[in-house]
C-alpha cells in the first residue's frame, strides 16, 4: 500500500515542482538602460516550458519598452515579475521583431497591462492567419490547458520605415528589414547604449533555421545594412549571445551566402534538388547546436527559394 501511494505521489510531486519552477533567469543588463534574457537553443518542450530564445526590455526615465513577448502568458507573466524586480514603470510598449509564435503569443498579457503592440507591417497577416493555431499548439507542446494561451489580437502600430519611442529621455529607432527569418522582420536600437536588439536576423550558438516563409536573398541584404552601425555597436541576436557583428559573420552570414550561392549555381546549371542537397558542404557549420535538425531542410528550401526567384 505504501508502496503503491508513493508510485502515484512521486509523479505529482515532479509535476508540481515543474509548474513552480521558473521559466526564465534573471535577465542580463547588457547595457545602462538594456537588458535580455539569453535562452538555450533546443526546441520549445515541457522540460523548458518554451524558453529558448532570447528576449529583451529596455527602461527609460518615464516608461519600459519589451522587446518580445515570449511563447505563452505564463512566460510573459514571469518577464513583467523579472521586470518589476528592476523597475516600478510600466510597461508602454512591447515591440514584435518578427511573427515567430515565441515572439508574440505572450502579448496579451502585457496588452492587458496597457502596452501597446508594436509589429512589422508585412508580419501582421501571418499574426491573425496563424495566431490561433499556434496558441492552440503551444498549448499541446506545453501540455497547458486549452485557452491558457490567447491568440494575439492586431497590433496596434504597423512599422513600414523607421520610427522613434521616447521611454523618457531615451530613445528607440525600430527599423524595419525585410523578410529574413520571416516577413516584417525589425531590429530595435538603443544609441545611448550602443545596442541593437535583432530578432532572428542574427543567430549564434545555435544553426539558423530558413524556413518556408524565409528569404535568404533578403536576409543576407539584411546583415549587410547592420555593418552601417559602429563596429563598438553590442548586438543582441534572437538566438545565441550578445556580441559585436564579427561575432555574427560566420554562423549567420556565411552560411546563408553558402546556401544561396550554392543553390543559385545548381538551379543555374540544372541540377537535380536532391543532388543539390547532397552537394552542398555544411561542415564548417556542424558545430553548432541542431544542426543535425535543421541543415537538411535549410537546403531544401533555400532550393525552392532561389528556383522560383529564377523565374520571377
Amino acid at each position: 500500500m505504501r508502496l503503491t501511494r508513493l508510485c502515484v505521489f512521486l509523479p505529482l510531486l515532479f509535476l508540481a515542482s515543474t509548474l513552480t519552477a521558473e521559466i526564465l533567469p534573471p535577465p542580463q543588463q547588457v547595457a545602462p538602460h538594456s537588458y535580455a534574457w539569453i535562452g538555450p537553443y533546443d526546441p520549445p518542450a515541457v522540460e523548458n516550458r518554451g524558453f529558448r530564445m532570447n528576449l529583451g526590455f529596455v527602461v527609460g526615465s518615464e516608461a519600459v519598452a519589451v522587446i518580445d513577448s515570449g511563447y505563452s502568458s505564463e512566460m510573459a507573466r514571469e518577464m513583467l515579475s523579472h521586470i518589476r524586480d528592476v523597475t516600478d514603470l510600466p510597461v508602454r510598449h512591447v515591440i514584435n521583431t518578427n511573427s515567430q509564435p515565441h515572439r508574440i503569443l505572450g502579448n496579451p498579457v502585457f496588452r492587458n497591462q496597457g502596452a501597446e503592440i508594436i509589429a512589422g507591417r508585412e508580419a501582421i497577416p501571418r499574426m491573425l492567419a496563424e495566431g490561433a493555431a499556434m496558441a492552440a499548439t503551444a498549448e499541446r507542446v506545453l501540455e497547458l490547458p486549452e485557452e491558457s494561451i490567447h491568440a494575439p489580437a492586431r497590433p496596434d502600430i504597423a512599422v513600414e520605415e523607421t520610427m522613434e519611442l521616447d521611454l523618457g529621455g531615451l530613445s528607440l529607432e525600430i527599423t524595419p528589414v525585410g523578410t529574413t527569418h520571416t516577413a516584417g522582420s525589425l531590429i530595435v536600437r538603443v544609441p545611448a547604449d550602443n545596442v541593437i536588439y535583432t530578432g532572428d536576423v542574427l543567430y549564434a550558438g545555435r544553426l539558423l533555421a530558413v524556413l518556408s516563409e524565409s528569404h535568404v536573398g533578403d536576409w543576407i541584404a539584411a546583415y549587410e545594412r547592420l555593418r552601417d552601425y559602429p563596429k563598438t555597436t553590442l548586438f543582441v541576436p534572437g538566438h545565441g549571445e550578445p556580441g559585436k557583428l564579427s561575432e555574427f559573420e560566420m554562423p549567420t552570414y556565411d552560411y546563408l551566402v553558402t546556401l544561396k550561392q550554392h543553390m543559385d549555381n545548381a538551379v543555374d546549371t540544372g541540377t537535380y534538388m536532391q543532388d543539390a542537397i547532397d552537394s552542398l558542404d555544411q561542415s564548417a557549420w556542424q558545430h553548432l547546436e541542431n544542426f543535425d535538425l535543421l541543415s537538411g531542410r535549410n537546403a531544401h528550401r533555400t532550393y525552392l527559394e532561389r528556383e522560383s526567384a529564377a523565374f520571377e
